[in-house]
């Protein structure tokens, strides 16, 4: 496992990996959450027959999600993430294996800030975004 310590963050390091593959009851679920009606992401003939996509397509949104969940699972309960930014860039679809991977870009003070993205298995990024943390005052040891 890739050991990550936001209070010792250097500019390369990178954060743990994540792999989701989205099934149909979350992607129903999800957009029932946000109130998203558009029915390529629910509605399988239309999004294929219709819209012409080859599967139903996972939201931009949740993938915007889950880079948050990234950063939120390193920091820290007195830290803070003051900058959060993602774009969509492809396409993603049901039952693919996305990673959500990440690293650090710059340290400065109190600042860690990361490059994210979203990727398909042959590596192509379906979102990207951008992150930064504000790291609390840690307290020297005694």
């Amino acid at each position: 496992m890739n050991a990550f310590s936001l209070a010792s963050a250097t500019p390369g390091q990178t954060l743990p990996p994540r792999d989701y593959r989205v099934g149909t009851v979350q992607l129903f679920l999800y957009n029932a959450a946000i109130w998203n009606a558009h029915r390529i992401h629910y509605d399988a003939p239309y999004a294929l027959e219709t819209e012409q996509h080859p599967a139903l397509v996972v939201d931009g949104p949740l993938q915007g999600d889950w880079l948050t969940q990234l950063i939120y699972e390193v920091m820290g309960s007195d830290d803070e993430l003051i900058a959060f930014d993602y774009q969509n860039r492809l396409a993603a679809y049901l039952d693919e294996v996305l990673t959500c991977s990440g690293s650090v870009t710059r340290v400065e003070h109190d600042r860690v800030t990361f490059a994210l993205q979203v990727s398909r298995a042959d590596g192509r990024a379906t979102t990207i975004a951008h992150a930064t943390v504000r790291r609390a005052p840690r307290s020297p040891n005694p």
